[in-house]
């Protein structure tokens, strides 16, 4: 017997649910539409899909050098973007960047995250061990956004901090930001040294960044320091500032910020997109793999949604209408599982490994509000605000618990608050979601802490 799990019109609905070409189930494709020739689609489907695969393989994986995505953060006018322009004019000189000018960063391009438009500019280099991939916002607004969404994720970051200013309320909030979202790790650069010329004020500066820096839970005392100008730098002027300190920070970002674990070596998960039974095969779930990998055989549970996490086994992994002995991270893939009905699980679920991953109620994040111009709510909300979540592919409505003190929230604020759900949902920390309201997103957040 054939083991397609995806025979006649559950292709259109698999596809059209999970690989997101929703033409497959439009007036255009009717329901006359024979097996066959739906079945002539599909390596079409997968050619363009395995094809994003092998080339996101390629581009990470299969490197010579690991790959990490680092970022600049700091205070307005500390010198983010000239410190990202003179790391890709120095390592154009060591012939492993293409320099980037000033202006090409300061002008980024405008992109959209979770419904959010966000401002950011994206550079590329390497050094002797690693390859980065390195974002730069040029507005404050914009880094909370980025921050908060994950447009950008970050393995770590590079603080810039003027020697002129010293720490300012927007490094405040960046760190604040950074250690919510969870980046492991910071390294600082004090800028513009140039321009200080007594050594005991610097001394000071770096006294009262390290402070701040334990204030918010890093290691303040270990975290490193370089000191330079990155205007030095980008002019190629007093090297022992200039170049000799960036190539000072990379040596450090290569040594400071570890390689962030692969999504193949986490336990296994996968958010559920779609359900449905296949007469006398079982019931079939699709999704996409978001971590791990997951082997036939192999028991897993299903979490969230229900009063009970479910256990079941895995009797057949497919995708695009072939046989897997496995299916691992970035793969949509259907799941044949046993024992279970058709109503046993839901969209939004998430199958794992054994007691991997908890489903939860209550929990705090920070978040960010649109702005009316960013086409969200034109008037502030309260305490008993009762949005829809959007957490993975789950779909589930909640109530919002404003802290003591706050009477409301402006579109625009970012802050952080407690929100208590209807239903379980499978959650960790870090996980982002989106926060809808009437068929349009209205904020986006991150969950920083797990109440309940």
């Amino acid at each position: 017997m054939s083991m397609s799990f995806l025979p006649g019109a559950l292709v259109r609905s698999a596809f059209s649910s999970y690989v997101g070409l929703r033409y497959l189930s439009s007036s255009s494709l009717s329901s006359s539409l024979s097996s066959s020739s739906l079945s002539s689609l599909c390596p079409l489907v997968s050619s363009r899909l395995s094809g994003a695969r092998s080339f996101s393989a390629y581009d990470i994986n299969t490197r010579s050098k690991p790959h990490l995505n680092i970022g600049t953060i700091g205070h307005v006018d500390h010198g983010k973007t000239t410190l990202t322009a003179a790391i890709t004019k120095v390592l154009a000189d060591a012939g492993t960047a293409e320099a980037v000018a000033f202006d090409a960063i300061d002008k980024a391009p405008e992109e959209k995250a979770r419904g959010i438009t966000i401002a950011t500019a994206h550079v590329e280099y390497e050094t002797e061990s690693r390859h980065y991939a390195h974002v730069d916002c040029p507005g404050h607004a914009d880094y909370v956004k980025n921050m908060i969404t994950g447009a950008a994720q970050m393995d770590g970051a590079i603080l810039v901090v003027s020697a002129t200013d010293g720490p300012m309320p927007q490094t405040r909030e960046h760190i604040l930001l950074a250690r919510q979202v969870g980046v492991p790790q910071l390294v600082c650069f004090l800028n513009k040294v140039d321009a200080v010329d007594d050594e005991e004020l610097i001394d000071l500066v770096e006294m009262e960044l390290r402070e701040l820096l334990s204030f918010y839970k890093f290691d303040g005392d270990n975290v490193p320091v370089t000191r330079g100008s990155a205007l030095c730098a980008l002019k190629g002027e007093r090297d022992e500032l200039g170049k000799n300190a960036v190539l000072e920070l990379m040596k450090t970002v290569d040594e400071y910020i570890p390689e962030p674990t692969r999504d193949l070596d986490k336990p296994f998960a996968m958010p559920v997109e779609d359900v449905f039974s296949i007469p006398g095969r079982g019931t079939v779930a699709t999704g996409r793999i978001e971590q791990g990998i997951v082997k036939v055989g192999e028991n897993v549970q299903i979490v969230g949604q229900t009063k009970e996490d479910m256990a079941t086994t895995v009797t057949g992994v497919e995708m695009f209408k072939k046989k897997l002995d496995q299916g691992q991270a970035g793969d949509n893939a259907g799941l044949l599982l046993r024992g279970l009905k058709r109503d046993d699980i839901t969209r939004g679920q998430v199958i794992c490994h054994p007691n991997t991953i908890k489903a939860h109620t209550k929990f705090q994040a920070e978040i960010y509000v649109l702005s009316k111009e960013e086409g969200g709510r034109h008037t502030p909300f309260f305490s008993n605000y009762r949005p829809q979540f959007f957490l993975r592919t789950a779909d589930i409505t909640g109530e919002v618990e404003l802290p003591d003190g706050t009477e409301m929230v402006m579109p625009g604020d970012n802050v952080n608050l407690t929100f208590k759900l209807i239903e379980r949902v499978a959650m960790h920390e870090g996980l982002r979601f989106a926060l809808r309201e009437g068929g349009r997103t209205v904020g986006a957040g991150v969950i920083t802490k797990i109440v309940e």
